[in-house]
């Protein structure tokens, strides 16, 4: 089995949209996926135009926000994060999850330092904003299937 944990800052957006892209395309029973944020407030629902974007590609986002702890750490395979600052902040916190934390086009491109790139945050953005975001974020999100159920 495989748990996935995607990390962003305030768990309202690209960790959802990752999360929800990863449980509608994954084909897989042996993935399992949650995410979290390094600054975020517990219960809070997605982003509405997080919601918005999904919903237009035919996927459901029922998601509440989550703080990064120790138990979805322990919980996880794999840690995936949106950006680098992110990736810092987990090992900060949690220096144990270091062998197992990784930018999300980090772990997908390994052999490609040119392509590694943090993922932008639509926060506060227009609708347009966020489909770009989901739009990198299925790009990457197909990668990390293809190696994950290799």
């Amino acid at each position: 089995m495989t748990k996935v944990l995607f990390v962003c800052t305030g768990n309202t957006c690209r960790s959802p949209m990752a999360e929800a892209l990863l449980r509608h395309m994954k084909s897989s029973s042996q993935i399992e996926v949650k995410s979290a944020g390094v600054f975020a407030m517990d219960g809070y629902e997605a982003s509405p135009n997080a919601i918005e974007a999904l919903s237009e590609k035919g996927i459901s986002c029922s998601h509440q926000s989550s703080s990064l702890s120790k138990d979805l750490v322990d919980w996880a395979t794999i840690i995936l994060t949106m950006t680098n600052g992110h990736k810092q902040s987990v090992i900060d916190y949690y220096p144990e999850a270091g062998r197992k934390t990784f930018t999300l086009s980090e772990y997908v491109r390994k052999d490609d330092s040119e392509q590694i790139q943090d993922i932008s945050d639509p926060y506060g953005g227009s609708l347009a904003n966020y489909r770009k975001t989901l739009s990198d974020l299925e790009g990457y999100i197909e990668e990390l299937i293809e190696k994950l159920e290799k």
